[in-house]
């Protein structure tokens, strides 16, 4: 087959044009966190506009939205699971200075 017949083969995939994230009635505001916290990563990181599916300007104002949110302490600026836990004390050696007295 020629290159140029290839181009125009449809593809035997069924396409279903996915719903947009954000509808027209959703406003983009930090103190919608229902709607932000779709936007952030399990991390508490923004998430990327392809993986968002947005445009350019929802991207802005969802970007905006979520770090007022975080100046305003509704939403943290890092989300570890992990807390810092430290099991065992260590101890301090001596430096080598205080030995030589």
């Amino acid at each position: 087959m020629d290159k140029s017949k290839r181009t125009f083969l449809k593809s035997k995939r069924s396409f279903r044009r996915r719903l947009p994230p954000i509808q027209s009635g959703d406003r983009i505001d930090y103190k919608n966190m229902s709607l932000i916290s779709r936007f952030i990563s399990e991390q508490g990181k923004i998430l990327s506009r392809r993986v968002n599916r947005l445009t350019l300007k929802q991207q802005r104002l969802i970007t905006i939205a979520i770090k007022q949110a975080r100046i305003l302490s509704l939403l943290p600026f890092l989300n570890n699971e992990k807390q810092l836990e430290r099991t065992e004390p260590t101890t301090r050696t001596p430096s080598l200075r205080a030995r030589k007295r």
